[in-house]
């Protein structure tokens, strides 16, 4: 039997992958490059970082990160660690097993993915960590779990059909349970109105903070699609209990920012949503963007993890230009008994 370990349970180091497609980010490459730099250099603060980097940017990648950033050479596509990377379970011997889903590159949008659809495995055989592969796409910025067998994830996503097409929502439930050891599976209906690449990703909308309470990201402009999506998942997740009978306690984010990014050829607006934050030992690192109610909804969300150190970093607009967030490009490594080395070892 396996568990997917909570965000918030000890890690052995934190994983992620350094800017690779030049043609997506465009004119933002620098941009985007000196973000993933700031988040792995704060993260590195509290736990190792492991980045991932293709051959031609392993130099770049080192210079720019700190010594606390080990940067290691493989072949890659995309940075989007979360989705592309092992999801990593806990055995009952307290050990951990890298599960690797099929990626499909969010519903082949972007192409090629060859790198990408076999980095869990490749990244896996690094650690020397046994490997489960399942014959289902699925995405890690897809599900958020509470560590105790509660799963949350929206139905845009996971039923959508450029993902299971031939699997039923009782099938998906069913891998899950097999798989994570989700006992209880909550359905969100919506992600966000703007988030096409991914088809409405839980980890842009929700997070739990602890078992039972989970935080949600709403939106207080009416005017706004996310609005009315927003507070239908609300409702759904108030009126839903965990997987040890629990009605959740659910704690909205109220601000839903949204900015403007210049690529050159036009302005671009993008939605930076402040719950595709990460959790890592003794901190929570949150994206922003310069949006006036910044500093009370880091607080906010500061108030949902007493204990850990509350970190803003102003990189949301550019990660969401491509695509994320700073959830989005990293994949926590649950520390264990039997294998709790860094990545790179």
């Amino acid at each position: 039997m396996t568990r997917l370990p909570a965000e918030w349970e000890p890690h052995a180091g934190t994983a992620m992958c350094w800017p690779a497609r030049a043609d997506m980010w465009g004119t933002l490459f620098a941009d985007a490059e000196a973000a993933h730099a700031e988040v792995a250099n704060a993260i590195a603060r509290f736990e190792p970082v492991t980045m991932l980097a293709p051959a031609r940017s392993v130099e770049r990648a080192a210079a720019r990160c700190g010594p606390g950033v080990e940067v290691v050479e493989m072949p890659i596509d995309d940075s989007w660690f979360r989705d592309s990377g092992p999801i990593y379970v806990v055995d009952d011997a307290g050990a951990t097993v890298a599960t690797d889903w099929r990626f499909n590159s969010w519903g082949a949008k972007f192409l090629p993915y060859d790198d990408d659809a076999v980095a869990a495995r490749r990244f896996a055989g690094r650690r020397g960590d046994p490997v489960r592969s399942i014959d289902m796409v699925l995405e890690g910025g897809s599900i958020t779990g509470d560590g105790e067998g509660t799963l949350v994830t929206t139905t845009q996503c996971l039923m959508h059909p450029n993902r299971n097409p031939t699997m039923t929502q009782a099938d998906i439930e069913k891998t899950l349970s097999d798989e994570l050891g989700a006992e209880r599976i909550v359905w969100l209906p919506h992600g966000l109105a703007l988030d096409d690449d991914t088809d409405g990703h839980v980890d842009n909308i929700a997070a739990f903070a602890a078992p039972g309470r989970l935080v949600l990201q709403g939106c207080d402009d009416p005017a706004e699609a996310d609005w009315l999506r927003l507070d239908v998942d609300r409702r759904v997740a108030q009126g839903a209990s965990d997987a040890r009978g629990r009605a959740l306690d659910v704690v909205t984010v109220p601000v839903l920012p949204f900015a403007e990014i210049d690529r050159g050829a036009g302005v671009e607006r993008v939605v930076v949503p402040y719950l595709n934050y990460y959790l890592g030992n003794g901190f929570v690192l949150i994206p922003t963007c310069g949006h006036p109610a910044d500093d009370d909804m880091v607080a906010l969300i500061a108030d949902q993890y007493p204990g850990r150190e509350a970190i803003a970093l102003d990189v949301g607009a550019i990660l969401a230009a491509g695509g994320g967030g700073i959830h989005c490009i990293t994949q926590q490594l649950p520390a264990c008994s039997r294998n709790s080395e860094p990545a790179s070892r």
